[in-house]
């Protein structure tokens, strides 16, 4: 985080100060007592499982140079109490942001979609930081809490923030939106996954539309043309298109993957771009990873970069997300494809499909499936159409 003030950053969350309202702290923010080092920030915040109040002692023991939290108390550092810990973490997050790009070099790029976003967010890392320094979450920091963490680690030589935008119900992302406006905002896709939370698949995409809807005409929104809910999005933006080949040459505003072939070293297909084709080899399984791509590809061409810089990034990557299509070795000539991080009707539709593509006519292959959650009334149905698809 830029370098801020105990009395700055209560005058930001609407918070008073209890302590040396002067002190000077520009380390990492936690609400994870467990990851604080000298000189982070720790916000206290209550929880379903457990009370972030209650190892505020162990923050300052590991080196918290001040706290945030929602109750008064006597600490040996500064605190800074809030009416809300999580609605304090994103008017921070907001600030220093502002601070940042009011430096004129800071480009935001979020992403949202029911599936891929996290592999995206790595790829788009993978790229960026090549031509700057970048800041993207590790793992799946997408939510009202893990976005502003997120975003709180810009400082005043950060070139691109990546910022994944999650959310369990409408008006989740514009949340997020209000606290950093995106330069390039990608939708990848609308699905099943969480529909439960989201009661329709119209409500979801009326959530993840939220990422574009108020952009501004100088933004760009990376759009899925494959996906009819994300291709009706309106948007003030200008719009870069990308999807999968599909015979015809596309315009100067289209990236499409086509001919993705796969095998047991990644996964190879062209990216068409206008009439140019470029070649991308990438040691990441799984063709729903070529849409990836060229989602990624179309915010790296709108940041500027060109394509044969953006695909070398990606073509050493060496995987998308543990747990994500990782290829694993085993006795006996076993080869065990590692897709546990979680599923959806969609990932789990996708993966299928690479573990057919793969074995047709040379391998016998085995599949070993657990439930999909958060279905709500969809459960039964989308269980029985996985099972008529293996």
């Amino acid at each position: 985080m830029i370098a801020m003030s105990a009395a700055h950053i209560a005058a930001v969350t609407a918070g008073t100060v209890h302590g040396n309202a002067d002190t000077i702290v520009n380390g990492t923010v936690h609400t994870d007592s467990r990851l604080v080092t000298p000189g982070d920030v720790f916000v206290a915040l209550p929880g379903e499982v457990t009370d972030g109040h209650r190892f505020i002692d162990a923050a300052i023991a590991a080196g918290a140079a001040l706290v945030i939290a929602e109750r008064e108390s006597t600490l040996s550092v500064p605190l800074v109490v809030v009416a809300n810990g999580v609605i304090a973490l994103s008017d921070l997050a907001r600030e220093v942001v502002a601070r940042v790009r009011a430096l004129g070099t800071l480009r935001v790029v979020a992403v949202t979609g029911s599936n891929g976003k996290t592999t995206t967010k790595n790829m788009l890392r993978a790229v960026l930081e090549r031509h700057g320094e970048t800041v993207a979450p590790r793992g799946s920091f997408n939510n009202e809490v893990g976005a502003p963490i997120s975003m709180l680690g810009v400082t005043e030589t950060t070139a691109f923030l990546v910022v994944e935008m999650g959310a369990d119900g409408v008006g989740d992302i514009s949340k997020l939106v209000s606290v950093v406006m995106p330069d390039v905002a990608i939708v990848l896709t609308v699905g099943l996954a969480h529909i439960g939370k989201f009661g329709s698949i119209e409500q979801t995409a009326i959530a993840k539309g939220e990422l574009v809807i108020d952009l501004p005409p100088t933004a760009t929104a990376v759009l899925n043309r494959d996906d009819p809910r994300v291709s009706a999005m309106p948007t003030s933006a200008g719009v870069t298109w990308f999807g999968l080949g599909d015979g015809r040459t596309p315009d100067e505003s289209t990236l499409l993957a086509d001919d993705v072939r796969l095998t047991l070293d990644g996964t190879e297909f062209d990216v068409l771009h206008g009439d140019r084709r470029y070649p991308v080899r990438l040691r990441i399984l799984g063709e729903h990873h070529a849409l990836n791509a060229v989602a990624t590809l179309a915010a790296a061409l709108a940041l500027g970069i060109d394509l044969p810089a953006a695909i070398a990034a990606l073509e050493a990557m060496d995987r998308a997300e543990r747990w994500r299509m990782e290829l694993l070795a085993a006795p006996g000539g076993v080869t065990i494809i590692n897709d546990a991080y979680n599923a959806s009707p969609d990932s789990t539709a996708a993966a299928l499909r690479s573990l057919a593509s793969l074995t047709r006519g040379r391998a016998r292959a085995i599949a070993v499936l657990g439930e999909m959650a958060e279905l709500g009334e969809l459960s039964g149905e989308e269980h029985d159409r996985i099972g008529l698809q293996v």
